[in-house]
This record gives C-alpha cells, structure tokens and sequence, in this order.
C-alpha cells in the first residue's frame, strides 16, 4: 500500500533506525574507554559478598535491572531483583546483612530509589550505584559508581531512555562476563542452571539416557549366517548389528548398508559369516560418556550408530543419531 503524505518514508524509517544503532554503539564504546578501578572495586566487593546481589531500579532501569539479576543469576553470582516502590512497603527485608545492593539509575534522582538509599546505607552493606550521574543523590551515596552517562539518547527529542539503558545493559553484562570469570565459572556450571534449555542437554545428558539397553542392542556371534545378520538388524532398529565374540565383546559391526554392497558385487549370500563380513574395530563409547560425544564422533567417522561397551569392554547397549535428535542432543 503507498504510504500517504502524513507517513514517513522508508528512506527516513531506515535513517531512524541507523542513527540509533550508531548513537547506541558509540555510548557503549565511549563507556568502555572511560571503565577504572571503579569497576574492578564493583567486582570485587560482589565477589567479597557471601550473599547475593539484589539488583534494584524503577521505570525502564528497573527492567534493565531484572534482565542484570537473570544474567548475574545464571552466570555464578545469586541475585534478585527488587522493586524500590514495593521496598518501602516491606520488601526491603528482601536485603539481608550478607547481601550487596545494584542500584540502577540514569539521573541518580528516581524519587523512589532515594527514598529507601538511607536505609540501604543504614543496613551496612555495600551500595554500588550504576547512573550517568556520579553527583547525583545515588552517585554521593554510593561506595561505587559505575559510570554509565552517555552524551545523547537516541530518541531524536533526547528524552527517551534508549542509548542510555543500552549502556546500562552493556554495564551489566561486562560485570556479569567478569565475575562469571573470576569465579572460574564454567560452560558445565552453565548448564547445571540451564538444564532445559540446548546448551543444558548437551552437557548434562548422558550416552546411559539415551543408549538402547543391552537387551535391545542387536549382536550376533562370529559365525552367524547372513539371515541371522539380517534379523538382528531388522529387530535392532538400528540399521546395524553388532558381533560379539564369546566375551561378549564388539569386535565388529554390519550394517544394511554392507548387505546392499555386498549385493552389488554378486557375493554368495548363502555361505558368508559375520567374520567374513564385517567392519572389524567397530566405534564405541562408555555409558559414562556425555551424548554430545557420541554425536561428534558420529560426525567425524560418518556413521549413523555407535556401540556401547562398559569398562571390559563388553556391549552394553547402543545409539544412533535418531536416539540423539529425539533427545534433542543434535
């Protein structure tokens, strides 16, 4: 539909939202180059705290804020957020002696913020302030200011919060990035709080959660025919069966894909054995093993199964990537 006189051209939509992406970027930029021992004192005094950081700030910082605690939180630090209006009425006790305050405030004035800093100060713990302001009424308050000012908002009227929640956001996530590393907080560490999401399932599920069990692993003896083959593999499901010798131990594998190969060259299916036929030294992984490894070395060797063994050696089971796609591994 043609835009009418009264709406603004694509060319002026598309200015719009370069120039804020631009303004955006510079301030966090700019913030970046101005970071001192402000910020390493923040980090250290978190660090130092045994208990958890309870993130507070009203209006647009106040949502930055609950999006800090969620990081701080899923990143090695404890935290929380707490409303500053709701704190006046009771939810104050939320602070305990053990805990640190992020109070988050471009001007450093939010009238509901300066109500409860006296009583913040007066519990004794630690207040860090994250404003544009260090000579606002939080700033003079706080034992540290971060400095989060930036020189314009990117509204073209310089009056809605947008380049300096941006620089809020950034702020939070460098201070998140930094303990995350002085804590020696790991990708493991990640998933354990992630347990539902993808990255969660790749490094907490285990070969033992997906694998087929040892009853419902196709296997065949060395000298099993090529109907038997072929049975072990059709009840398997798996496209596959391995071959076990008397230990009970994989020292190889057929697939549905060798019976079309051997097919193709005109060999005599009635007389064959697995020894004769199989993929000796069969792939294998432990129980133990995380399933994202049983998928990489899928992907490797470019197979489509994997036999497990226990610590003899023996089968004790099996996968293939449908096992891994179904539980959502891959």
């Amino acid at each position: 539909m043609p835009l009418t006189d009264d709406e603004p051209s694509s060319q002026r939509l598309l200015t719009l939202a370069r120039d804020t992406l631009t303004i955006e970027a510079q301030a966090v930029l700019a913030m970046g180059e101005r970071l001192d021992g402000r910020f390493v004192e923040a980090a250290l005094r978190i660090l130092a705290c045994p208990g958890r950081v309870v993130v507070t700030g009203m209006g647009k910082s106040g949502h930055v804020g609950r999006k800090i605690a969620a990081t701080l939180a899923s990143t090695g630090t404890p935290a929380m957020f707490m409303h500053p209006a709701e704190a006046s009425h009771g939810d104050l006790g939320m602070i305990t002696a053990t805990d640190a305050v992020l109070a988050i405030s471009n001007s450093g004035e939010s009238e509901e913020l300066t109500a409860i800093v006296p009583l913040i100060k007066r519990m004794g713990v630690p207040l860090l302030a994250m404003t544009g302001r260090a000579d606002s009424t939080l700033g003079r308050h706080a034992d540290v200011v971060l400095d989060t000012r930036v020189d314009k908002e990117a509204c073209p009227h310089n009056l809605a919060p947008t380049a300096s929640t941006t620089a809020q956001l950034a702020m939070g996530d460098a201070l998140a990035v930094a303990l995350l590393d002085a804590r020696g907080f790991k990708a493991d560490d990640f998933a354990r709080s992630h347990p539902g999401g993808a990255l969660g399932r790749k490094l907490l599920t285990m070969v033992s959660d997906v694998m087929r069990p040892a009853d419902q692993a196709p296997r065949v003896g060395l000298d099993a025919s090529l109907p038997e083959m072929m049975r072990a593999i059709s009840a398997g499901g798996l496209g596959a069966t391995a071959v076990l010798d008397a230990e009970g131990v994989p020292v190889g594998i057929f697939t549905d894909g060798d019976l079309r190969r051997l097919i193709e060259r005109g060999a005599d299916l009635q007389t064959v054995t697995a020894a004769q036929v199989m993929h000796p030294s069969p792939r294998t992984i432990r129980p133990d093993a995380l399933a994202v490894e049983a998928a990489e070395l899928m992907e490797v060797h470019r197979i489509t199964s994997v036999l497990v063994v226990d610590t003899a050696g023996r089968l004790c089971g099996a996968l293939n990537s449908h096992d891994l796609m179904r539980a959502k591994v891959i």
